[in-house]
């Protein structure tokens, strides 16, 4: 079974700028997915490789042992363009490089950082013993149910639920729905065969985190996450 890790990494991101390479409680950020990664590669015998644009970046990665050869094409490194199309670009390289092809693609997202090495081991039995799933991603309980507090505009000016036609009439009794929390995913290698272009499809599974998990999106949450960290409020150990 051949498993290849990606993490990809670009280089000009607007809302914090330089965010895949700084500090986190006196580490930097790309360095937290390159340590997972090592322990899963240690335990299952994965390849891994980085897909980023800079330069910088690819040389903090060095430092903590992922080196590469792969340059992430211009098209591919601006924030418009899909996730799925960046993996996609580093799966094929890797592949002809290596002269292999694998059977599942893992990628860890580097500002979601708050996963264990149990965490991938779980998810990854889930998907491999599900023989028609596509892929997996991991989840978190949602701050937001559309059945009943999230709203969007009707078209007449006015605004209604994001989920209709069920009465909820408390959160408690609400459908369950889950946030996707961006730390991991792992895709069958079928999945970019069939040239999916996101990531929900209408054979994939989830994996809900067992404890905190977010997305850094902007300075306040390096903030917090750093906090947490120093002064051990984390709910596990990392």
């Amino acid at each position: 079974m051949e498993i290849l890790i990606t993490i990809c990494a670009r280089g000009g991101s607007k809302g914090i700028p330089g965010k895949n390479i700084r500090m986190l409680n006196g580490t930097p950020l790309i360095a937290y997915s390159i340590i997972v990664a090592k322990q899963f590669i240690e335990k299952y015998g994965a390849d891994f490789t980085l897909s980023t644009d800079s330069d910088e970046i690819k040389s903090v990665a060095a430092k903590f042992g992922l080196e590469t050869t792969y340059n992430r094409p211009p098209e591919l490194s601006t924030d418009t363009v899909g996730k799925i199309d960046t993996i996609r670009d580093v799966v094929l390289y890797e592949e002809m490089s290596r002269k292999k092809k694998y059977n599942y693609i893992l990628d860890l997202d580097i500002t979601s950082p708050l996963r264990t090495l149990d965490d991938l081991s779980m998810a990854f039995d889930l998907i491999k013993n599900s023989k028609q799933a596509l892929n997996i991603f991991s989840v978190s309980p949602p701050h937001r149910n559309p059945y009943f507090n999230m709203v969007e505009p009707d078209g007449n000016g006015y605004y209604q639920l994001v989920k209709k036609g069920k009465v909820v009439k408390s959160r408690q009794t609400a459908p369950v729905v889950y946030d996707l929390n961006a730390s991991f995913y792992f895709y069958t290698r079928r999945f970019f065969d069939l040239g999916w272009e996101t990531a929900i499809t209408d054979r994939s599974l989830i994996y809900e985190v067992p404890h905190v998990c977010f997305d850094l999106d902007n300075p306040v949450d390096f903030t917090i996450i750093e906090i947490m960290m120093k002064d051990n409020l984390l709910d596990f150990e990392f």
